[in-house]
């Protein structure tokens, strides 16, 4: 059977951008993610994000289930584990292992997340820091199951009752657009908004897509 990020990442159909570095350091500076971090990425796929990581010069590692882009990882000086995620089977690490774990756009391709918080919490250092991102539903709701893995839908409130559910005390859960011109002129989003009812939701241009779709972003603290 195919490999599905070899299939859906193929990188001539998706090739590689600077968006990921962008959005590394980002979050690092968003969320004070010092040099000395042990950083676990979940579902890690191709790993972009996670090089902006480890060029920061944190210790990263990566998880997924597919091997596919396993030796370009390694190149980069990030630990690969192969694993598969369910229910019964979470992250093969000690407890407070890492300091971040980081997923983005995997918590949507799980039925019951819980358990999977849970296994996340118990891996992270006290004070060690959870950060996920997901495709919002509301945003995203007519191309949601687009991709025939996703098994689940996460608005901001289901997020943050995970959160409560799993009893984490310090948690901070919004949304953002993955348009890195309107992380620094925060007015652009107001464009956005205005505009994103007119734009049609498989647009080609990323500038548009970006416009009308949005992802949750949350960071918890354990």
């Amino acid at each position: 059977m195919p490999d599905y990020l070899k299939t859906i990442y193929d990188e001539k159909l998706v090739p590689r951008t600077n968006y990921p570095l962008l959005l590394a350091n980002r979050l690092i500076n968003k969320y004070q993610i010092k040099k000395t971090d042990k950083i676990l990425e979940v579902g890690c796929g191709r790993g972009e994000v996670l090089q902006g990581f480890k060029s920061f010069g944190s210790h990263c590692f990566g998880l997924d289930q597919s091997t596919a882009f396993q030796k370009d990882l390694e190149k980069s000086g990030i630990e690969f584990v192969e694993h598969s995620i369910d229910n019964k089977s979470c992250i093969p690490f000690d407890d407070e292992s890492f300091d971040v774990i980081f997923t983005k756009s995997f918590l949507e391709h799980v039925f019951d997340p819980e358990p999977i918080i849970l296994d996340f919490k118990r891996v992270l250092k006290k004070g060690g820091k959870l950060i996920n991102l997901i495709p919002d539903w509301e945003s995203n709701m007519r191309i949601y199951y687009d991709d025939h893995t996703h098994k689940r839908p996460f608005t901001v409130m289901t997020l943050r009752d995970l959160y409560r559910i799993t009893e984490f005390k310090d948690y901070d859960v919004g949304t953002f657009r993955q348009l890195p011109i309107t992380w620094k002129y925060k007015s652009i989003n107001f464009f956005c908004y205005l505009i994103s009812p007119f734009i049609h939701q498989r647009v080609k241009n990323n500038f548009l897509k970006w416009s009308r779709e949005l992802m949750i972003e949350s960071v918890a603290i354990k």
